[in-house]
């Protein structure tokens, strides 16, 4: 029998939730199976009082989300290959089951085209999965599971060969939509990706516009991800369409201007190397369900 695969945790944190990151802590270590190597990555803050065996990485500066990651993912190795996978859970986070190690084990060990693993968040109180973490247009059934062409940032596992040949996460992006960028640069490689209701990260039910910065960097990211992914005719074929969603959704007036200003921005600023997906790609995410337009 081969060796069940070695699992390491990254988690980023900004220093102001100590007792949810405890919490999270303790829920990793129960986790059935071999231990977890666990790695926090303070943003811009020194970690204080980590559990015996918990490394922490202590940034001079917030990286923002995909950079503060990238230094955990680079804490396990070149591209984080001293482990065969790593999870990836927000720091107010906690793992509801024991499980959910050994689970993350078997789907890679039973499927070595499995690349990512999205879980499913649920609400701590209410048991209520948001719509918006559900990644595939048909949400209404947060319990069914599926493959799909994205996923959730803070509540995941992704497999190491998958950053060793498709690299890191886009670290210039700082925050949204650098889950998706990783996500089609790894099925465009040959990867899958699933998500599992079974595998669950309790998460208090938020708003992601409670960020300052959401509807600049959402909109600017947007632009960024069609830029550097999609074959050139589709690339103001899926901007339009996401133009026209944010038109209906009806924003408020600054939230429009910070968004315009976003997507402004995201046409005059460097976005990083541009490798277009193939047109094999772009039908695989519409036979999954969601094509690169919408």
């Amino acid at each position: 029998m081969s060796a069940p695969l070695r699992l390491g945790a990254v988690i980023i944190t900004m220093g102001n939730r100590p007792d949810e990151l405890k919490a999270l802590l303790d829920s990793v270590a129960r986790q059935d199976g071999a231990p977890i190597d666990v790695v926090v990555v303070g943003q811009g803050v020194q970690v204080t009082g980590l559990p015996e065996g918990v490394r922490s990485i202590d940034l001079p500066e917030n990286l923002g989300i995909p950079g503060g990651r990238n230094v955990g993912i680079e804490a396990f190795g070149p591209g984080g290959g001293d482990v065969d996978a790593l999870l990836f859970l927000d720091d107010d986070g906690l793992l509801e089951r024991t499980d959910t190690a050994e689970l993350c084990r078997q789907a890679f060990a039973e499927d070595p085209a499995l690349g990512i693993i999205s879980f499913r968040i649920a609400d701590p109180e209410t048991g209520v999965t948001q719509r918006r973490h559900v990644p595939r247009l048909r949400a209404s059934d947060p319990m069914r599971s599926s493959r799909v062409t994205t996923f959730l940032g803070g509540a995941n596992a992704v497999r190491t060969a998958v950053f060793e040949q498709v690299g890191a996460l886009p670290g210039e992006f700082f925050y949204a939509h650098e889950e998706t960028d990783l996500a089609w640069r790894a099925l465009d490689a040959g990867w899958l990706i699933d998500y599992r209701s079974d595998m669950v990260l309790l998460h208090p039910t938020t708003a992601p516009s409670r960020h300052a910065v959401y509807h600049r960097m959402v909109a600017r990211n947007r632009v960024w991800l069609a830029r550097r992914n999609l074959p050139a005719p589709l690339v103001p074929v899926y901007l339009g369409v996401w133009l026209l969603l944010t038109l209906v959704r009806r924003p408020s007036a600054p939230a429009l201007k910070a968004w315009f200003g976003g997507f402004r921005e995201g046409w005059t600023s460097p976005c990083g190397p541009r490798r277009p997906m193939r047109w094999r790609t772009v039908w695989r995410l519409t036979r999954l369900g969601r094509p690169p337009v919408i």
